[in-house]
């Protein structure tokens, strides 16, 4: 039986007094492609390139970044771009996006490969609904994103947790929903976990943990552990301490020197 992320935290799997859920993603791109391209389009190759960055930093968890596959899919693929500019209602992009049937074969295919040839518990990245809303916002012809209200992320969260169901024969162990704003973005309304019911009514079904990621921390839906932020002075400056937190995450700067960041890691255990 799949370990939840909740048993994870509470039994870290590498044996660390706590969890530390690392998103590698850029830095294992520098370090280990040399800043090539990723290869999600090859989803052995992809899996294959994530699996040498587990084995060198030993994470608790396998983060599976769909949110940087979703960005990287509307960056390259036009007619899929295209189809979300047909109308201009809210919520039409972000809902044809997820309804995109030639997008869901080809993000499950990559996700069930990858929970294949992964050996450590598996969390899906995305963004949160009002994050994933405000991004895609701008298809329907209109940059503003700031009158989009609670309302429009709840209904958001109904189409992200239909498209949640795609996954459900894959043996997750969370979900984690990325509610940080990017560089440059528009900082949407706040909205808590809370809002995010028909997600929570999907995660729970599949026995999946659900949790928000922030720049301050992450939540959990149902369950009091709360994690801590490692900052990226910690991998970029000698001596600078770990949050608190009932578990940690961290995602380690494309800047970070290999040694150093391994230095840290075996700081954690």
């Amino acid at each position: 039986m799949t370990s939840s992320l909740t048993t994870v935290i509470d039994q870290p799997p590498s044996g660390r007094s706590r969890a530390v859920m690392l998103d590698s993603h850029d830095y294992a791109q520098q370090v280990l492609l040399q800043g090539r391209p990723v290869p999600w389009h090859e989803p052995m190759a992809f899996s294959n390139f994530f699996g040498q960055a587990q084995a060198l930093l030993k994470s608790d968890v396998a983060l599976l970044s769909l949110d940087r596959l979703y960005d990287h899919l509307l960056q390259t693929n036009a007619r899929l771009t295209s189809s979300l500019s047909a109308k201009t209602r809210t919520g039409y992009a972000l809902r044809t996006l997820l309804a995109d049937p030639e997008a869901i074969s080809y993000v499950t295919e990559l996700a069930t490969v990858f929970s294949k040839t992964q050996r450590s518990p598996i969390v899906l990245q995305l963004p949160s609904p009002m994050q994933w809303l405000t991004r895609t916002h701008h298809f329907a012809g209109t940059t503003d994103a700031a009158t989009l209200d609670a309302d429009d992320a709840d209904n958001a969260s109904m189409y992200v947790a239909d498209w949640l169901r795609s996954f459900a024969a894959l043996g997750l162990a969370g979900v984690l929903l990325d509610d940080r704003t990017p560089a440059g973005g528009v900082e949407p309304v706040p909205v808590g976990l809370d809002s995010y019911s028909p997600i929570a009514n999907v995660t729970e079904h599949y026995g999946w943990t659900l949790g928000l990621r922030r720049d301050e921390g992450i939540t959990l839906h149902g369950a009091g552990a709360a994690g801590g932020i490692i900052r990226s002075e910690f991998w970029l400056e000698s001596d600078h301490p770990l949050p608190e937190g009932d578990f940690l995450l961290g995602e380690i700067p494309p800047a970070a020197v290999p040694e150093e960041v391994l230095t840290r890691i075996l700081s954690m255990e």
